[in-house]
């Protein structure tokens, strides 16, 4: 498996070597839960190492590209430079050459110099970004975490038994960052914002632009 070390520039910052890519058309959020399909070759070896080491890899927003390599995409791979570490919870095989995967966003990073191997893997040495200070939901915000309690009693009714629900245990409702990051997840805006919102190192000023959101929406009262 690609070595994944670690150590600490002069500003304290940890900082991962050779860490591996998995660019996707979708923003990973912290705490996020996230199925994969897995089927190409250059991850279907990845996913293995990275679960029987419990090993991370790097969930990135691919802006050029596709997600499914063709001779003609070969190398034209864009993505952005701020992205979430993937931790896999589980792992299944039910046939050859295919997994699913079921894994967890844990926390953001920047990338500082990408590669790209020869059989098509991206690795890439990033800098670790803090972790969102746990801040309360003020008064006058406190609308978005009961309407997000509402939308996941309506999940729990309309989803069947083992089907996955977006919006996992355990619960942070008081909570600026975990409030706002779930919405992101839900909320039908273009990637580019998510991928914003994602990158903004001030929780309780992405819950702000969420509740402008789901104003502008009208989806508090719903």
């Amino acid at each position: 498996m690609t070595n994944v070390s670690d150590s600490a520039d002069p500003s304290g910052c940890l900082r991962l070597a050779q860490l591996p890519l998995f660019p996707l058309q979708a923003v990973l959020f912290p705490q996020s839960h996230l199925l994969l399909r897995v089927f190409e070759v250059r991850y279907l070896d990845l996913m293995r190492r990275c679960h029987a080491a419990r090993a991370p890899f790097g969930v990135v927003s691919l802006v050029q590209g596709q997600e499914v390599r063709s001779a003609q995409s070969l190398g034209s791979e864009k993505f952005l430079s701020v992205g979430t570490l993937a931790v896999i919870e589980a792992l299944t095989q039910p046939q050859a050459g295919l997994l699913y995967i079921r894994c967890q966003g844990t926390q953001r990073f920047e990338i500082q110099h990408t590669q790209l191997l020869k059989h098509g893997l991206w690795v890439a040495d990033v800098q670790l970004l803090p972790d969102d200070a746990p801040i309360p939901i003020p008064v006058d915000l406190a609308s978005t975490a009961t309407a997000l309690q509402h939308v996941l009693t309506n999940l729990h009714a309309q989803y069947h038994e083992g089907q996955h629900i977006p919006i996992q245990a355990p619960y942070h409702w008081d909570d600026a960052g975990w409030v706002a990051n779930r919405w992101c997840e839900l909320l039908p805006i273009p990637l580019e914002l998510k991928q914003r919102l994602m990158a903004l190192d001030n929780p309780l000023v992405r819950l702000e632009l969420v509740n402008d959101l789901l104003d502008k929406l009208k989806l508090k009262g719903k």
